[in-house]
């Protein structure tokens, strides 16, 4: 199991099958779902065959979502990371999206933003990328203050689904002015 990113709280690894009741805690839950279309997941089935479509991610583009897990308890409380996305999203087409989602008892700890930080270092020093994307559902101020928090500039709106989504970018060299 290839351990990406390591945080002074937290170890970003691939998600491997034995995660599948550590997805399924995450999200079966309606409030972690709350700006996310509400579509809460109802079987651990279904979080298996999550896990298994992120692994084949890792296979196709060298690149997923990672679980993130309590170095003090070895405990799985969500997953962040970086996503090829291949789909045309708000004109942009195979860019990479930094997303995060962690179990509702672990919210409020500052894991995301811990994450976020762990995982632009990896995608602009490891994958030298140029740019880094993400977005929120213009409803969700706790995401968008971490995401702010990590250097991203909110960069417009747009609608996705009939869901207004904040849409934010971060360049190479905005996290290197930032880190240096």
């Amino acid at each position: 199991m290839e351990i990406f990113a390591s945080t002074p709280r937290l170890i970003l690894r691939e998600l491997i099958p034995a995660d599948a009741a550590g997805m399924f805690e995450l999200d079966s839950d309606e409030a972690v779902h709350l700006y996310l279309g509400n579509k809460p997941v109802r079987t651990i089935e279904e979080s298996r065959e999550v896990i298994q479509f992120i692994r084949q991610q890792y296979r196709e583009n060298g690149i997923g979502r990672w679980a993130v897990i309590e170095k003090d308890t070895n405990r799985f409380v969500g997953w962040a990371g970086l996503k090829l996305v291949k789909e045309p999203t708000n004109g942009h087409v195979n860019y990479y999206d930094l997303g995060y989602r962690f179990i509702k008892k672990y919210w409020g700890k500052g894991y995301a933003t811990e994450c976020a930080h762990a995982c632009l270092d990896y995608g602009f020093n490891r994958l030298r990328l140029e740019n880094i994307y993400a977005m929120a559902d213009v409803k969700n101020d706790a995401s968008k203050r971490v995401l702010e928090k990590a250097g991203f500039s909110l960069d417009g709106t747009f609608y996705e689904d009939q869901t207004m989504l904040n849409w934010f970018t971060i360049s190479r060299e905005a996290w290197n002015r930032s880190h240096n």
